[in-house]
């Protein structure tokens, strides 16, 4: 099972552009999934082959599971790591069946995502010390992941290349390998031109000769899409100039938050649905927002729909004179 293990990772990564996170993810369900099948199954957990799992062991882990009190979000989750296991071994003829697929997943409660009202995200973004580098840095990354409603993988992903500032775009590689342009406004432009102009270099400078071969000279304000000069490099970088990591990003975001004593949690995601929120409070159209989030079905987009609805309500509750108890 580890070598289909070890094979559907690697599909994961370089056909569905699948995130390190979500990689990690799912090898750890399978790991503690491939536990329970060893163990009912009498076997080490080398020898259990794929054929040997049907439906019924399926029902039984789904059941192991809800005996050990685990959040229904979790268990939708591995059921669901399984089902794409096994479709993608369907698919390389290597069984015959889904097993998983045949067992029903908890029915998740719906919650609405969080978002920031507009003067918390202005805030927000205005915190960082711009006589800092890496206060520069971090005022071009917060509206850069505003600007765009960029997922936290899209964003340390951007190279330099990705990047036509000229035309206020951004190249951006989503799920599943899909690409798309997403348009970013005057303020995320210019902190991205002072971040490149000036902090960016003396990022790059703290380079380690070892792990800096690959990189080019940094660009220029003007790095461009494709058919102009093609320029390597990540855009955003961490204090000793290499690309900066998911979890470089969230302890960024963090800090900030800590300052400006936002008192909920916030999240990169926070951004992403604080961006798709304001665009449909000030009128955007749904198909044009899932466009930019970069959604392949309008439904997951539909969901902004009720957070905007929610808020309507509670604005006409607090300013209708006859709403109020």
């Amino acid at each position: 099972m580890y070598s289909h293990f070890d094979n559907f990772l690697v599909y994961l990564k370089v056909e569905k552009n699948a995130s390190p996170r979500t990689i990690e993810s799912y090898q750890k369900d399978f790991f503690q999934g491939l536990d329970f099948f060893a163990s009912y199954l009498k076997k080490k957990d080398h020898a259990v082959e794929p054929k040997d799992l049907d439906h019924s062991i399926f029902r039984l882990y789904l059941g192991q599971m809800q005996e050990q009190g685990l959040a229904r979000t979790t268990m939708a989750r591995r059921l669901a790591a399984w089902r794409s296991l096994y479709r993608y071994l369907k698919r390389e003829n290597i069984v015959d069946d889904n097993p998983a697929a045949r067992v029903a997943s908890p029915r998740l409660k719906k919650g609405l995502p969080s978002f920031l009202y507009e003067n918390e995200i202005a805030h927000l973004i205005e915190a960082p010390d711009l006589t800092h580098p890496l206060g520069v840095r971090d005022r071009a990354l917060l509206e850069t992941l505003y600007a765009a409603g960029l997922r936290i993988h899209e964003l340390v992903s951007l190279d330099l290349a990705d990047l036509d500032l000229g035309s206020g775009y951004v190249r951006v590689m989503g799920k599943r390998a899909k690409e798309r342009l997403s348009p970013i406004g005057i303020e995320a432009v210019t902190a991205l031109r002072r971040y490149l102009a000036g902090s960016r270099q003396r990022l790059l400078a703290n380079a380690k000769p070892a792990k800096n071969k690959s990189q080019a000279n940094p660009a220029s304000a003007s790095a461009v899409m494709p058919g102009a000069q093609k320029i390597s490099g990540a855009v955003f970088l961490n204090r000793w100039g290499e690309r900066l990591t998911e979890r470089g990003v969230r302890k960024i975001l963090n800090k900030y938050v800590e300052e400006v004593s936002l008192e909920r949690k916030v999240s990169p995601h926070t951004l992403r649905h604080s961006f798709a929120t304001h665009l449909l409070n000030a009128g955007a159209d749904l198909r044009a927002v899932q466009e930019l989030l970069g959604h392949t079905c309008l439904s997951s987009t539909q969901v902004y729909t009720h957070v905007t609805g929610e808020r309507l309500k509670k604005v006409y509750q607090s300013a209708h004179p006859r709403a109020k108890e």
